[in-house]
């Protein structure tokens, strides 16, 4: 059992593009070799009992972005609340040394990075221990052939299931309209998640807690229309 659930992971497929960019920095390369290892996740060792233990000042929630690109949203959110625990997902080295900027420039303990795959992480979560979760503007792979790497689909949402607890809040964006409606439909079918929205706005527009990103900036100034989804973790029907 223990061996088919590794072959099954071994076979899960790259949901990102390209790891690195240009050339580093010398600041960043100091970054990434002195603070990454201070605020990543070390999966090697056994989860912790409590996922607030994994931060180095006292927090009451945790929350976490999966992919969080540039940093934009994840910094935001880290210094508007300062009490809680943000764990950001990035396998994009340029998207990581800028969460590592400014986790040093503004002294901010509330934040964890994990440069890597999100679903190695999701599994040695302790389950039920996220109060929120992000997915925003994940990578569109927009060809037919490569839409089977989406990240957003029954898989991840398994995983997620089993590490938010119960009322927490799931938030999605896309400015890919076939992306939009294959998330939806995903969502709309696992019975742990229910959709908030009540009227059209609810999806069309940000609230004004969930701060915009420079993708997103760029696909509304190229006209693509964006979806914010939002869906609560709810108890499964047995």
């Amino acid at each position: 059992m223990i061996d088919d659930e590794i072959a099954s992971h071994e076979l899960e497929l790259r949901s990102f593009g390209r790891r690195r960019g240009r050339k580093l920095s010398g600041r960043q390369e100091r970054l990434l070799a002195d603070t990454l290892p201070r605020v990543r996740p070390d999966l090697s060792r056994p989860p912790p009992a409590d996922a607030r233990g994994l931060f180095g000042v006292p927090v009451t929630q945790v929350w976490l972005e999966i992919g969080f690109g540039g940093a934009e949203h994840l910094v935001w959110q880290a210094r508007h609340h300062p009490h809680v625990g943000l764990i950001g997902c990035e396998p994009f080295e340029e998207g990581v040394v800028k969460a590592l900027t400014h986790i040093e420039d503004d002294h901010l303990g509330n934040i964890r990075v994990h440069p890597d795959d999100v679903r190695p992480l999701l599994r040695w979560l302790p389950a039920s221990s996220l109060d929120r979760a992000f997915v925003l503007f994940p990578d569109p792979w927009p060809k037919a052939r490569h839409r089977k790497r989406r990240l957003v689909g029954t898989p991840l949402l398994d995983q997620l299931a089993r590490a938010m607890k119960l009322g927490a809040e799931l938030r999605l964006a896309t400015d890919i309209g076939d992306y939009a409606r294959t998330m939806l439909a995903a969502l709309m079918r696992h019975p742990a998640f229910r959709w908030t929205a009540t009227r059209a706005v609810d999806w069309r527009h940000r609230p004004e807690d969930w701060p915009g990103t420079r993708y997103e900036a760029k696909a509304l100034r190229e006209g693509r229309r964006c979806a914010y989804l939002r869906f609560v973790r709810v108890c499964a029907p047995t």
